[in-house]
């Protein structure tokens, strides 16, 4: 029977590998950080105990039954879609133990990133982290090693300092990106681009997939 993943740590009693329960998935290009504007197959996997209030796929958090599909068919409906790069993301895909479903996409030849808030173990084989790390349940400590991107949600001016807190901990090679929270756009946009001047260690992330209304 189905374990259903609630809104706290403690409650998410399991590491399922296979089958892996997918929201949705689609082929468009990535809209955020350091692959923005590049082809990438997105796999939205479900189950969050994350709970940010003012996450806008708040339908990703509990996984249904009918959702659960095999890895190598997962893998497969990616690699029919012709892209070369895979992101999983969530709802909180570092929930699930991902080795088996990293190990088919890499036997067809693809690459796989992950976009994770990293409060639990990785596993598998990634070739691309991007952590964006969420108050409601920090990240782990091995996530800042192995991340190759960090990436700040600015939602309150107080993000800012937050932001840094997390920046210290990354090693140097580690690309940095700010993104104001979608509905604070307007507020924050100009903010983040004074702050990025003043910073020039950061980067702007922007949202461009829902500037050009595309998944």
């Amino acid at each position: 029977m189905l374990q259903k993943l609630r809104a706290k740590k403690d409650n998410v009693n399991y590491r399922q590998a296979n089958p892996l329960p997918v929201m949705e998935q689609f082929y468009t290009l990535q809209g955020e950080g350091f692959w923005t504007g590049t082809p990438a197959y997105f796999i939205r996997l479900a189950g969050c105990d994350v709970g940010c209030h003012w996450c806008d796929v708040k339908e990703s958090w509990d996984p249904s039954e009918e959702q659960y599909q095999d890895v190598e068919l997962i893998a497969q409906t990616a690699k029919d879609s012709g892209a070369e790069r895979v992101v999983i993301t969530g709802g909180e895909p570092s929930i699930y133990d991902l080795t088996k479903l990293c190990d088919a996409l890499h036997a067809l030849g693809l690459k796989v990133h992950m976009e994770t808030a990293g409060p639990h173990a990785s596993s598998g084989e990634i070739d691309w982290i991007c952590l964006s790390p969420k108050k409601f349940l920090p990240p782990l400590e091995e996530y800042y090693e192995k991340a190759h991107e960090l990436k700040i949600i600015i939602y309150n001016a107080t993000d800012f300092a937050w932001a840094e807190m997390h920046a210290v901990r990354c090693p140097e090679h580690v690309e940095l990106y700010l993104q104001t929270e979608w509905s604070r756009r307007d507020r924050f946009t100009a903010e983040i681009v004074q702050y990025v001047k003043d910073h020039p260690r950061w980067k702007l992330s922007m949202q461009t997939h829902k500037y050009i209304d595309i998944p």
